[in-house]
């Protein structure tokens, strides 16, 4: 796959692509990522890419020749390379936020181009003439849409087969299918006491069933706890068992356990 990233500072990601294990991804070509820097579409000796907002109001508006010009070039050597017309996304407040459904999308898609506003926004023409998607990553407000380019790029490469150590290490994440869509539980490594804190008993107990019940319960306590709507779409989709409700029921009447 393959993500064409307009921004006016790609040297922010040079970094991101070369660290972590998720470089893998990057070096080995399972997902392209190709910088465009909008500037150099941009006309006079200073190549201004922004101007002040019609009707007057605070801050700059990025301008949309540059923008549709260094979209342009993608296409063509987009349609040199694959022929195919891939989907421009934005990354806005306005947009749809970002969760687990859509990462698994994008990752097995043939990728996209991903534009970073800065800035008080694009002007809207660009907008409505090229965005096909906008992506938000929550309620509030980033100083340009690299932070959030990064965040898809890191999540799509993770799941991309070979990138982790082991391969089913996403599969345990928060919100995948394949744990009902609940929040992961805690985990605990070497020294088994730690600061006068020591490791639960369960987990030292050699005991492969009662470890797999003690994260199941701990999974439907922290997304009670910190997710509740999590719970409730686990529980109209049927995914949670008698004895996880059971559980659940137990903790309403003893909070005490809630720990």
């Amino acid at each position: 796959m393959r993500f064409d990233v307009i921004t006016l500072f790609p040297e922010l990601f040079a970094p991101f692509l070369s660290s972590g294990v998720t470089r893998r991804a990057y070096e080995s070509g399972l997902v392209e990522v190709k910088l465009w820097n909008a500037r150099e579409f941009a006309e006079g000796n200073y190549r201004r890419v922004d101007d002040r907002s019609f009707g007057g109001g605070p801050g700059m508006v990025m301008m949309a020749e540059p923008l549709a010009r260094c979209l342009e070039a993608i296409r063509d050597e987009r349609a040199e390379s694959e022929g195919s017309r891939a989907p421009v996304v934005l990354f806005s407040p306005i947009g749809r936020v970002l969760n687990h459904t859509g990462v698994a999308g994008w990752s097995a898609s043939a990728g996209a181009v991903l534009v970073c506003g800065r800035y008080e926004g694009l002007d809207q023409r660009f907008i409505d003439s090229f965005v096909d998607q906008q992506i938000s990553l929550g309620d509030f407000v980033l100083s340009g849409g690299e932070v959030a380019a990064m965040a898809l790029l890191d999540a799509v490469a993770r799941l991309q087969p070979g990138v982790l150590n082991d391969e089913g290490s996403h599969q345990l994440d928060s919100f995948n299918p394949a744990l009902d869509g609940l929040l992961d539980c805690p985990h605990f490594t070497r020294p088994e006491t730690w600061r006068d804190q020591t490791v639960p008993d369960k987990l030292l107990s050699g005991n492969h069933a009662q470890i797999e019940r003690w994260r199941r319960e701990q999974r439907l306590v922290l997304t009670q706890r910190q997710r509740p709507d999590l719970l409730q779409q686990a529980r109209v989709a049927g995914r949670l068992s008698a004895s996880d409700e059971a559980f659940l029921a137990d903790l309403i009447e003893n909070p005490e356990q809630d720990a």
